[in-house]
């Protein structure tokens, strides 16, 4: 399978290598000194499951090059979606899959408004990873896992063949019986983990013992939950307590990209996160206060961060 990957960064550069390791075609798209490391010594990633280096590595920061692929991996932040809509078109072809694996619930239609909607299936992972340095991806929790999904929910040709490709590559795949439910299943876990993890500094070991904190994180999968289902999304009624177990799970000193990038100064996924769930709430007059809260103590520090980037 020819596949590219665009956006070589935690969730890219992992799954993409380990699609490549399992000799697939895979081409990264990356930037910058990322890229360059790629290109000269390989992608190296870090991982509980085992370390391994794609060495050489065909990478390129230029889409025309690649040509159609059979699939492509969209591994950028989700605020970044729209221009990757745009950018990747030279490589959508009849024949091509798109696949978003993005935090939120917004990808598949930012991407169908660029691109011809049977192009696009839905999806979402399950990993903590990042780029450590230029070339360096490190998985540091979760089993790494993959879900993916027709969006009328069929079981077609096109998802089967991505499920035995990742499967080949020691990678855990499942095809959703309703991909709207699994991604807002992970929208629940991830809005609220990153949300309040982003505005108490802590990670999941504190965030799921601190009686204060913890509440706090529950009341705000409470509003996931009852805005999915005023928007239609039957979330099981155990839903919460599925995602709680998820927390529960994953080592002590985790922390969400969002929480990260807010950390570091950078520009985050707040919008496609707790803003997304603020303004659905408002189409779907459902009150989120604890998203509000999370929003307005964010806020001034997204704002400080996109301008930082724009000046640069």
């Amino acid at each position: 399978m020819k596949i590219a990957i665009f956006g070589t960064g935690g969730v890219g550069g992992y799954f993409g290598g380990r699609l490549a390791q399992a000799g697939e075609e895979v081409t990264f798209i990356a930037r910058g000194e990322h890229l360059r490391a790629i290109q000269t010594t390989g992608l190296r990633v870090e991982s509980l499951r085992g370390d391994f280096v794609i060495d050489p590595a065909k990478a390129t920061d230029g889409v025309d090059a690649v040509g159609e692929v059979d699939l492509a991996i969209v591994g950028v932040k989700a605020w970044q979606v729209p221009d990757a809509a745009r950018s990747m078109k030279p490589m959508v072809g009849p024949n091509t899959t798109v696949l978003p694996l993005q935090n939120g619930v917004d990808s598949v239609a930012q991407l169908t408004a660029e691109l011809r909607a049977d192009r696009i299936i839905g999806g979402l992972c399950k990993i903590v990873s990042f780029v450590v340095g230029p070339g360096h991806i490190r998985h540091a929790g979760f089993a790494p896992s993959v879900v993916i999904g027709e969006l009328d929910n069929q079981r077609s040709d096109r998802v089967v063949a991505i499920q035995s490709a990742f499967t080949q590559a020691g990678i855990d795949t499942a095809i959703a019986t309703d991909i709207q439910v699994a991604l807002w299943m992970k929208f629940l876990f991830i809005a609220s983990f990153s949300g309040m993890g982003a505005i108490s500094n802590a990670p999941a070991g504190t965030l799921r013992t601190d009686p204060v904190l913890r509440a706090q994180m529950i009341r705000a999968m409470e509003e996931i939950y009852a805005l999915a289902h005023a928007r239609g999304i039957k979330l099981p009624s155990n839903a919460i307590e599925t995602v709680m177990a998820g927390v529960n799970a994953l080592p002590e000193e985790a922390t969400s990209s969002m929480q990260r990038d807010i950390a570091a100064g950078k520009p985050s996924e707040l919008e496609s996160e707790n803003g997304a769930v603020v303004r659905m709430a408002r189409e779907s007059g459902v009150t989120v206060p604890t998203h509000e809260l999370i929003c307005e103590r964010l806020k001034p520090l997204e704002e400080k961060a996109r301008a930082a980037t724009i000046k640069s």
